[in-house]
């Protein structure tokens, strides 16, 4: 639906209905689909024919809402995972393996930063982490013969940082590898990646997507750009027979299509992190309406920030949306509708003042969720970050007192009003 405008490619993408066939994406909750030969079967594990045999590779349910997001992104091919930590392994253990390096930006969200840098590690693959605003100089001397991919976040949390996408994807090209974003808190209602120079794309579903936070979800998107043929030696994965598939060359075989194909086939088959079905009917309804709770997020998120700006208690404020933030004129480069409806802020009491004042909020809930529809807080350092060191905390851009603030889609003056009764506790 590549002619229609984003907001009805929200209701209208992934599930084109047929004559008596149902107007909503159904679910099928099935394990197993039916054949009438062997040979048919066969065909499908052979990779030779396209079609349904199992859940655990692909799912009609899900492969409709991955079309759907797909074409949000404007990519090429998309796959559905269980979680958005399942999408970004996925992402980059599809084109890597024992022996390789990846390049990350340190401003991450802690469980992605604890899956590369110690996870992966025990798995043989080596991160870097380089920080965001890294000088060209600095980033290109990060690169090995055997890095794969250079990973980062449009916005990253909680830190807000916003990517410089030409930047990173100027680097990644000219050493021949894919530069990988997540873009959970932009959505592709605020940014496109692939318009940067980004050449895959993940996000956590569970976040904005979903909205109403009812079910855990991830997705991985090509954009079909990056050419693999072109270092075959690098990424043989994908240009040398798969022995698995009787030697299938997936660049040959699937072309632009070919890593979401390997995705799928290969380490969905072995790894098996597939969202339910009933999970992505979930999920496809909260897209439905992803451009419209988008901009009351974000509409809400700018009204909290500047009344917080405006707060004598409140020693910081960070939103890429408010005039004079650090990230607001990069925010307005590559996402000028809006950021994202999260935002961060400290007090000037520190640490201490900060837990006393969530502890103090009715309407808005402590909780570890974010990007949904009702108004949370967290603070990360105790919570999400708990993990990292002082160090890493610093790199991560995660300051003691900071306060993640997700703004619902309430009333903005409710909101205020209840930040307004909390603050009044701490004196």
């Amino acid at each position: 639906m590549s002619d229609y405008k984003i907001e009805t490619k929200c209701i209208q993408s992934g599930w084109e209905p047929k004559k008596g066939e149902p107007r909503v994406v159904p679910v099928y909750q099935s394990t197993t689909f039916k054949y009438d030969t062997s040979d048919q079967m066969g065909r499908l594990f052979d990779l030779e024919d396209a079609g349904y045999f199992y859940t655990r590779l692909q799912n009609p349910t899900n492969d409709a809402v991955a079309a759907k997001i797909c074409d949000l992104e404007g990519g090429v091919a998309a796959m559905l995972t269980s979680s958005g930590q399942a999408a970004n392994f996925y992402a980059i253990m599809n084109i890597a393996e024992a022996g390789d390096h990846i390049i990350c930006t340190t401003a991450l969200y802690g469980g992605t930063f604890n899956l590369f840098a110690h996870t992966l590690r025990k798995m043989g693959v080596e991160a870097t982490f380089v920080d965001p605003e890294v000088s060209e100089e600095v980033l290109n001397a990060a690169f090995r013969e055997n890095t794969k991919a250079v990973f980062g976040e449009t916005i990253s949390n909680p830190s807000l940082v916003v990517l410089d996408f030409e930047k990173f994807s100027k680097a990644a090209h000219a050493h021949g590898v894919p530069l990988i974003v997540d873009n959970t808190f932009a959505t592709p209602i605020n940014c496109r990646p692939f318009e940067w120079g980004v050449d895959i794309v993940t996000h956590s579903t569970t976040k904005y997507m979903d909205g109403h936070a009812v079910c855990v979800g991830g997705a991985i998107v090509d954009s079909g750009n990056f050419d693999w043929d072109a270092h075959k030696d690098k990424f043989s994965c994908l240009t040398q027979p798969d022995e698995t598939y009787h030697g299938v060359v997936y660049t040959e075989r699937f072309g632009k299509g070919a890593y979401i194909t390997k995705a799928t086939v290969q380490l969905m088959r072995d790894l098996g992190s597939i969202q339910s079905p009933q999970n992505a009917f979930y999920l496809n309804i909260g897209l439905e309406t992803l451009h419209l709770r988008v901009a009351r997020h974000c509409e809400n998120a700018k009204a909290v920030a500047s009344w917080l700006r405006d707060n004598d208690k409140v020693a910081w404020v960070h939103c890429p949306m408010l005039e004079g933030d650090q990230y607001y004129e990069r925010a307005q480069k590559y996402m000028p509708n809006g950021a994202c409806g999260v935002l961060t802020f400290g007090l000037k009491g520190g640490r201490e003042a900060s837990i006393k004042m969530m502890d103090s909020l009715k309407l808005i809930a402590i909780v570890t969720h974010v990007a949904d529809s009702r108004s949370c807080v967290l603070h990360p350092a105790s919570h999400t970050h708990r993990q990292m060191n002082d160090q890493e905390l610093l790199e991560a851009g995660v300051q003691p007192d900071l306060i993640r603030f997700s703004v619902g889609i309430e009333n903005a003056e409710d909101i205020i009003a209840d930040l307004d009764q909390a603050l009044q506790q701490i004196g």
